[in-house]
Parts: structure tokens; C-alpha cells; sequence
């Protein structure tokens, strides 16, 4: 294997790191409360869907997938003002999905998924989620039943820095 080869795991971990700090700096240029709805969509750019509540907010969610580590969601009040902003890719969130939930629960907690793979034979499909655990690369995978219900869930290294 050429040195090339062996540059590119650490300069692809350079580039999330990177990103991830991007992440942080944008979520400090927000602050609550006081953040406008047109301020997030400035640092985030266009949702990829926009949830309605029954009390006039809504959630706006942003994700980095496939290629990224994080999904965030940003709830705006009905006064146009940043109410939370959540990075979902974390293990707090994590450990929240449960054997039983459905498919939307699931999304509705971790955002879009960077993969989805369905096994007919097995009667499953898999979701993956690329998220950081600190200088770590990690895969959340979410098997579901044809019923679209969770059967279980796991963290794993991203198999693309297994190479190193």
C-alpha cells in the first residue's frame, strides 16, 4: 500500500474534526431565545423537512448525513425565536431508542439516517447514522422489522477506519 493510502484515514478524520467544530461554532452563534428563525437557516441552510406542532412552533431539521456526523433540530416558537437546538447524534439520544418504537419515533429522535438497507429474506431493514465520538468515527444502527417497529440497536466503529 502506497503512503497516499495511509494519509487518507487521517486526513478524512481531520476533515470531521473540523467539521465538528463547525457544528459547535454555529450552535454558539445561535443563542436562545433570542435567535431568529432566519439566523438559524443562515448558519444551517435549508431543512430537509419542517415538523408543525399543535402549538404553533416548529421543528426544523438540518442533517449532515450521509457523509457528516451530526443531524440537528431546531425548534422555532411561534414568535419566530429559537426555542432549542439539538444535536441528535449523541448517546443520550441513543440510548432513548428502544425495542417497540416505530419508525417515526425513531426519526422523529435521530434524524435522517446516512444509510438505509432492507433484507428481505430476514424480513429487517437497517439504518445507520455516522455520528463523533470524540476523535472516533462510530455507526448507530437501528434494525427494524418489516412492521417498520425496532428490534434492536447497536453503536459500532465506522467500518471506513478500520483500514488505518
Amino acid at each position: 500500500m502506497g503512503s497516499g493510502m495511509r494519509r487518507w484515514p487521517v486526513f478524512s478524520l481531520a476533515v470531521a474534526v473540523l467539521l465538528a467544530g463547525c457544528d459547535a461554532r454555529r450552535e454558539e452563534r445561535l443563542p436562545v431565545g433570542t435567535a431568529s428563525e432566519q439566523e438559524v437557516l443562515r448558519e444551517f441552510g435549508t431543512p430537509v423537512a419542517i415538523h408543525r406542532q399543535p402549538d404553533g412552533s416548529r421543528i426544523l431539521e438540518f442533517t449532515g448525513q450521509p457523509e457528516g456526523s451530526t443531524n440537528h433540530f431546531a425548534t422555532i416558537g411561534s414568535d419566530g425565536r429559537l426555542v432549542q437546538l439539538r444535536q441528535a447524534l449523541q448517546p443520550e439520544s441513543f440510548a432513548q431508542v428502544r425495542p417497540g418504537m416505530t419508525v417515526e419515533q425513531v426519526r422523529q429522535q435521530l434524524g435522517q439516517p446516512a444509510l438505509k438497507e432492507a433484507y428481505a429474506l430476514k424480513k429487517e431493514e437497517v439504518w445507520d447514522w455516522r455520528w463523533q465520538d470524540g476523535p472516533t468515527r462510530r455507526i448507530f444502527r437501528v434494525t427494524f422489522d418489516f412492521e417498520g417497529r425496532v428490534l434492536s440497536a447497536s453503536a459500532l466503529d465506522d467500518p471506513r477506519d478500520l483500514y488505518r
